[in-house]
């Protein structure tokens, strides 16, 4: 009689949390251009106790088709400015909440995706032909891959062109969190993919150093993440998958903790491993995932 061997995953029990609506109060503030901090661009700040998030507007939902992504990486590296500046984001924090600059972490979402690689790349490397003459001020220590995008074809990639297709060639020595979709190569009526072979997370995954860790939500497409007005709007262009996309949403903020705990916090890897363990607790299908440290 054959006598088949069970795999049993040991996860912690409360692995899942993360994927759960948080108990931390935030304040969130919209900084005008015009505000007396002078950033260089609108932007969204959330800030809790110990954390704050930056998010720069670089464009709207129609100005995107003539902006550049060497326009959106300059404006990045003035946010960057901007935040290593008394005189910039410390005006705009609560009270008692003051930025860390040793402790920083750079995410993007498609293009953004690309734009935030290149801004880490610059800070390790120098401009080198990546930014021309624009280096940002801080270095970061972790970052984050939301879907990152290259372009909708190989041959069509706008500058500055990162990807190298040749395996663990960025030069950058920092963790590397990559959360791809699984429609994002595909086509949606005449429009192209959003995030082409050879241009999406795949690759950038590909060409990143350890430690680095990929999620793919296989079921899900390039959109499937934004806020459910936008996202509505973006399906008639870009491929979408037919799941709820709260849980997509959940499941990427999720990730984004669990790794952000791992290398920001206090190196507590628990749940990271725990999702990388055992998928199957995170709230969508995740197939496949992959961690490698080293």
């Amino acid at each position: 009689m054959a006598v088949s061997e069970a795999k049993i995953a040991v996860v912690p029990p409360k692995c899942n949390d993360v994927f759960k609506m948080g108990k931390f109060e935030t304040t969130t503030k919209h900084v005008k251009k015009w505000d007396a901090s002078g950033p260089p661009t609108e932007i969204f700040v959330v800030a809790r106790s110990q954390r704050a998030l930056v998010a720069p507007k670089f464009y709207g939902f129609i100005s995107f088709l003539w902006t550049s992504i060497s326009k959106e990486v300059e404006i990045a590296t003035k946010v960057m400015q901007w935040i290593s500046s008394a005189k910039g984001l410390p005006l705009v924090l609560p009270q008692k909440v003051s930025p860390d600059l040793n402790n920083l972490a750079l995410s993007g979402h498609s293009r953004g995706g690309k734009s935030a690689f290149a801004l880490t790349l610059a800070s390790y490397t120098g401009p080198s032909g990546i930014l021309d003459n624009n280096t940002p001020t801080a270095k970061f220590k972790a970052l984050i891959g939301v879907d990152p995008s290259a372009g909708s074809a190989v041959q069509l990639r706008p500058k500055p062109k990162i990807l190298k297709y040749i395996p663990r060639s960025f030069n950058m020595s920092i963790p590397v969190a990559i959360i791809g979709s699984g429609y994002s190569n595909q086509s949606q009526w005449l429009c192209p993919p959003f995030a082409a072979n050879g241009c999406n997370h795949s690759e950038f995954f590909n060409e990143s150093k350890p430690p680095a860790c990929y999620f793919l939500a296989k079921d899900y497409g390039h959109c499937d993440m934004l806020d459910d007005g936008i996202a509505f709007w973006l399906r008639f262009i870009c491929k979408s998958g037919k799941g709820c996309k709260k849980l997509m949403r959940s499941c990427v903020g999720g990730i984004v903790v669990a790794f952000l705990k791992a290398y920001l916090g206090d190196g507590n890897e628990e749940d990271l491993n725990g999702i990388v363990n055992e998928p199957s607790i995170a709230p969508i299908t995740l197939d496949p995932v992959v961690y490698v440290k080293e």
